[in-house]
């Protein structure tokens, strides 16, 4: 740095930069780093490789390499991976001695590195160098530091005396995964060595150092592998034995019967699985003791496979595990673990006396106060039954009908006397359980049939008399079909017709009077055919003030069948009359918070009467279709005002209210058809034009209605108040055209009726 002649130190000057703003192309750090690689990608090719012709060449070789080596050691002499390429690169040359050296002096830095020790080895073993290989072992055994020492030797005795000269080898395990390799590759490369030995007598230093799974696997799998399958199986079957069932793997299991497999050992095989899944189950059973279903699984293994007594300890320990809740629910599958265990000591086993224990024990264990089981009383009364023990049985159906009747028992205790075919105890079972449930009308049908097979006929309809007589019943419907089958059976027609009439007065059922006057056909007889047509007018008279239409709409079909097979073309004719006509309504829907839903769908019936009843409806349903009418023809008129002439706006709405109740309701009721469709009108305009010809067609009236429709054109199509006017002035229409015209009115008849068409039109 300059100075000045003052002595004082000068500044060097800033380059200032003129132009601060960002270049256009920007470079980034990752750009440059690419780029960088890139160029080390533009490498020139290898060099060829170099044919050695001569010893001077080979030697100037050896030295280059051993040169480049030496310097890698030089740099970073920790780098182990330097010292064992260098050593591999001399034993490729046959340079073991000179490879030697390099382990050596690689140990000299390193000692404790468990991959050197085991290449060094390697290599000695490879060579042939046995004892060079075992005096390694010995180092490495003595320097490495173990945590817990144990000398294990390893004796092997091989041929001949003179042969192998008694060859023993000496190893020791150490604790830890570099000793755990080390071990297993002095076991390879000693069988490898000594392929003509017949004993190893003792190589399992390994396992009894690192009891684990895997070493137990592998050791069998290293005496598999050299032919010892004698010595394979010990392997596996020590390494069961060592194990136990507590801390025995699944691995292990498999391992095993692959192994037994590949022998061809099939029944080893199954042995080997039975005690895999028996482990498997006592882990379930151990993490959720209340798993009943692993115990199912459990049970049912050990008793294909186990001695009674250790099935009876497995479900001593299954029952063990109470349900912590008393409720049913929670007790299904529990109480199934007490049955099985009843019917294995029977079935089984056969222990009567113990079977009787099991049934004891678990009847003592439910808490039949708050609930019961069923099935279990019946398997323990049909288990008496079975040992001739009939007393017995009925004590304990007894003992469950006093304390906890139900249904299911008492059936059963029934079924139970039947078989024995005592009649009495079943007639006085039947009256406690009618005592218990005198709404069941199952109890009752089947009473009544007991008493119809012992033949005693009129103590059945007693039965049946009796039970039709109760306040209350379950199937009321089903109670007096099966007394109306039993009377047809008994061939007493009065009493089915009178039970008939009695059912009617009860109810006016569709299904009733169709089945009686299918029974009053099915009898042979002249008057036959008109009982059940008089069968069917009564309940068609019956059901007009029914308000399920789909009901009455069934009754006439099945007249209307039995008017085709057996009746003349004039009563099927009668019969056609009375069916309804299906029509499409809309009705307003309301939501649960009292708001509009909306607008649904749906068909409806009308009969004739109903029609009859309300003559108006047509004429209502006319004035409708007219006003809907003139309200398309106002907007075309409403493009012809300027063409109107003088004298038809000089008209007044008078002259056109005289005509429009006069003549127009008339010419509509002339010119309308003869018989309306089948569809009555709805709400869409279509129906509407079919039911009438519009007022148009009518020319004297044509100037005074369009006057009117500026009146009308103000009025809403849903009001009320115009509705009603429109409904008055057609009814007092109609009463007129009534006497004038007979056939009208019986066009009439086939409309709808006037309250649901003010709901359409509403």
């Amino acid at each position: 740095m300059a100075s000045t002649a003052a002595g004082k130190q000068r500044i060097p000057k800033v380059a200032k930069v003129k132009n601060k703003a960002p270049a256009e192309v920007q470079i980034t750090a990752e750009q440059l780093l690419r780029e960088a690689k890139e160029r080390e990608l533009e490498l020139l090719p290898p060099p060829p490789k170099q044919k050695i012709t001569d010893e001077e060449e080979l030697n100037d070789y050896k030295l280059r390499k051993r040169k480049g080596f030496e310097d890698n050691i030089r740099k970073n002499r920790t780098v182990i991976s330097n010292w064992i390429k260098y050593a591999q690169w001399e034993e490729s040359l046959k340079e073991v001695q000179r490879a030697r050296s390099i382990y050596e002096r690689a140990l000299d830095v390193d000692h404790r590195n468990i991959t050197l020790w085991l290449k060094y080895a390697e290599m000695e073993m490879k060579s042939r160098q046995v004892n060079h290989a075992r005096n390694i072992w010995d180092r490495a055994i003595t320097i490495l530091p173990p945590r817990q020492p144990v000398l294990v030797q390893v004796h092997v005795h091989g041929g001949d005396a003179g042969e192998r000269g008694g060859l023993q080898a000496g190893v020791r395990a150490l604790d830890g995964v570099g000793a755990r390799r080390a071990g297993l590759a002095l076991l390879h490369q000693l069988r490898a060595a000594l392929q003509g030995s017949e004993k190893l007598l003792d190589s399992s230093a390994l396992v009894l150092v690192h009891p684990e799974v895997k070493n137990w696997i592998k050791y069998a799998r290293f005496e598999e592998k050299h032919g010892y399958i004698a010595h394979s199986r010990k392997v596996y079957e020590r390494s069961v034995d060592f194990f136990g069932e507590d801390y025995v793997n699944e691995h292990l299991f498999v391992a095993f019967a692959k192994f037994e497999e590949a022998q061809k050992e099939f029944e080893r095989v199954r042995d080997v699985i039975v005690s895999k899944r028996r482990f498997q189950y006592e882990e379930e059973v151990k993490a959720n003791p209340h798993n009943y279903d692993a115990w199912f699984d459990y049970l049912r293994l050990v008793e294909n496979d186990a001695d009674p007594d250790t099935v009876r300890e497995v479900y001593e320990r299954s029952i063990a595990n109470i349900p912590p809740i008393q409720e049913k629910r929670h007790w299904k599958r529990y109480i199934y673990l007490w049955i099985n265990y009843a019917l294995y000591e029977e079935l089984e086993v056969k222990d009567p006396e113990r079977t009787r224990q099991v049934y004891q024990a678990s009847l003592d264990l439910i808490p039949h106060k708050k609930f019961t089981f069923a099935k279990i009383w019946l398997l323990y009364a049909q288990f008496e039954m079975r040992q001739k023990n009939l007393q017995g049985a009925r004590k304990v159906m007894g003992t469950a009908i006093g304390k906890c009747p139900k249904n299911k028992l008492l059936k059963g205790y029934i079924e139970l006397e039947l078989q024995l075919r005592e009649f009495d105890r079943c007639r006085k079972l039947y009256e406690k359980y009618l005592e218990f449930t005198p709404e069941n009308c199952t109890t009752w049908i089947k009473f009544s049939e007991l008493e119809t097979i012992l033949g005693d006929v009129e103590r059945a309809r007693a039965i049946f008399e009796l039970a039709i007589g109760q306040p209350r019943l379950d199937m009321p419907e089903v109670l007096w079909k099966s007394y109306i089958d039993f009377e047809i059976e008994q061939e007493e027609f009065g009493n089915t017709r009178n039970l008939y009439k009695r059912l009617l007065q009860r109810t006016q059922h569709v299904k009733v009077w169709i089945s009686f006057a299918k029974f009053e056909l099915s009898i042979d007889g002249s008057d036959r055919l008109q009982k059940s047509r008089q069968i069917f007018e009564e309940a068609n008279k019956g059901m007009r003030s029914c308000e399920e239409k789909e009901e009455r709409l069934m009754l006439l079909e099945s007249w209307s069948d039995f008017e085709k097979d057996f009746g003349s073309d004039s009563s099927m004719e009668r019969v056609q009359k009375l069916l309804p006509e299906k029509v499409k309504k809309r009705r307003k829907l309301t939501a649960e918070d009292g708001s509009d839903a909306g607008w649904e769908e749906y068909y409806d019936y009308i009969f004739p009467e109903d029609a009859a009843n309300q003559p108006n409806l047509k004429l209502l349903a006319m004035a409708k279709m007219w006003k809907r009418k003139q309200v398309v023809e106002e907007e075309d008129e409403e493009d012809e005002d300027a063409d109107k002439s003088p004298e038809e706006a000089d008209k007044s709405p008078e002259e056109m209210e005289v005509k429009s109740p006069e003549e127009s309701p008339k010419e509509m009721e002339v010119k309308s058809p003869e018989r309306p469709p089948k569809e009555a009108p709805s709400s869409s305009s279509s129906s509407s034009d079919e039911a009438a010809d519009p007022p148009e067609k009518q020319p004297e009236n044509n100037d005074s209605d369009r006057k009117t429709e500026p009146k009308k054109k103000d009025e809403d199509d849903r009001d009320e108040s115009s509705s009603s006017e429109s409904s008055s002035s057609s009814s007092e229409s109609s009463s007129s055209s009534d006497d004038d015209d007979d056939e009208e009115e019986e066009d009439g008849k086939k409309e709808t009726s006037k309250d649901e068409e003010k709901e359409e039109i509403l």
